[in-house]
């Protein structure tokens, strides 16, 4: 299918938007499953909680690619969401993205259904520190840590080696001395139940879903899928190769998110 059949299925509706991985890689921000992901096993919610090692593991990587996920600007799709949005065309946007990208374009209402590295979060005492703060502990606790000479991979992840891993200082929470973690919901792991129903809501209140950048692997995004089928509602997709949503979707446009929504945007508003 073709941008103009896209656009031709959501005039005159109104859109719920669902994003994922693909809506960002333009970005430089690399994700785990689209035509370019190298193999690579994410890390698990419960070898977080109950592994000191996965812990030093996972936060002496992130702190070396956390300026590159930090550092990360929007692209033309996000701007082009931001677009529809503004002009009253989105009923909703719903992102698996946790790079807060969507905001830096400007979109106002994103259900971050994983929620956002930004964000730092007790497992103690439920206290909340940004990233960039804990960046600065990091930092200090850590000072060859900079030195290292790595490759970026999905979700602020990089590839570091094991010496520097072994030594690296992992900071406690200043509020109690507990454990720290990124305020996002890892694989295993659960999006809230209320997070979910308000997602649902902005759903229910479209007329038709555009899937941009998913390949709906994950069942925390496909249940979207499955709801708005349910629903008997359209259901277009954007995206680079097949994805778990075909099977239900009105049209499917294989291409670039950087590409198609620019173009969506202009037609529609």
């Amino acid at each position: 299918m073709t941008t103009h059949d896209l656009v031709a299925l959501l005039q005159g509706k109104r859109i719920a938007i669902l994003t994922g991985a693909g809506c960002s890689t333009e970005s430089g921000i690399p994700d785990y499953r689209g035509p370019q992901a190298r193999p690579r096993k994410p890390i698990q919610h419960r070898d977080f909680v109950e592994s000191e090692a996965t812990r030093r593991r996972y936060w002496a990587r992130s702190a070396v690619g956390w300026p590159r996920m930090a550092g990360a600007r929007p692209n033309a799709a996000h701007r082009a969401i931001a677009e529809l949005e503004a002009r009253g065309l989105a009923s909703g946007l719903i992102t698996q993205n946790v790079d807060r990208l969507h905001h830096k374009a400007g979109s106002r209402e994103v259900l971050e259904l994983h929620g956002a590295l930004a964000d730092v979060r007790c497992l103690d005492c439920g206290a909340l520190e940004s990233r960039d703060a804990l960046q600065t502990r990091i930092a200090a606790l850590n000072p060859d840590l900079g030195a290292a000479n790595v490759t970026i991979a999905p979700d602020g992840d990089a590839d570091l080696p094991l010496e520097l891993v072994e030594n690296f200082r992992v900071p406690a929470c200043l509020a109690c001395g507990g454990v720290l973690k990124p305020d996002v919901v890892f694989f295993g792991g659960s999006v809230p139940r209320e997070r979910v129903m308000a997602a649902f809501a902005k759903l229910d209140a479209a007329d038709v879903l555009l899937v941009v950048g998913s390949s709906l692997a994950v069942f925390s995004g496909y249940r979207f899928v499955l709801r708005a089928a349910e629903m008997k509602m359209p259901i277009a997709i954007v995206n680079r190769g097949e994805t778990r949503g075909d099977p239900h979707a009105a049209l499917r446009v294989d291409g670039a998110a950087g590409e198609v929504l620019p173009a969506l945007a202009r037609a529609l508003c």
